[in-house]
């Protein structure tokens, strides 16, 4: 049994996606970063890589969990339509929690605390 890829253990599997979350959007807060990987380890998503995995997780609980996206489908907006609408929204949280964000977030403190 000396292949690599034999089989992943749930905890190397976990430790994979923390991550590869950690990489993509290292400002997200705790309780979001939970639910995320939650996502990212349902049984449709195991098969992907823990890069891929996050990604889709990510995408998919911004969506439903930060825009008005569900709402716009309730009220008989169409999966594209919905998409559209809540795309900015997306891009301004996505990139809150990015890492380019979350250094800039870094240096403003540091700058207040020498103030």
């Amino acid at each position: 049994m000396e292949d690599k890829d034999f089989q992943r253990t749930p905890a190397r599997r976990l430790k994979e996606l923390r991550k590869a979350l950690r990489m993509c959007a290292p400002g997200v807060p705790f309780a979001d970063a939970l639910k995320i990987i939650e996502i990212a380890s349902a049984g449709h998503l195991r098969h992907l890589p823990a890069s891929i995995a996050i990604q889709q997780a990510l995408t998919s609980y911004v969506r439903h969990e930060m825009t008005d996206y569900d709402a716009l489908l309730d009220e008989g907006y169409d999966r594209d339509a919905a998409r559209h609408f809540v795309m900015g929204d997306m891009e301004d949280i996505l990139n809150d929690w990015s890492s380019d964000h979350a250094e800039n977030e870094t240096k403003k403190s540091d700058k207040l605390r020498s103030v």
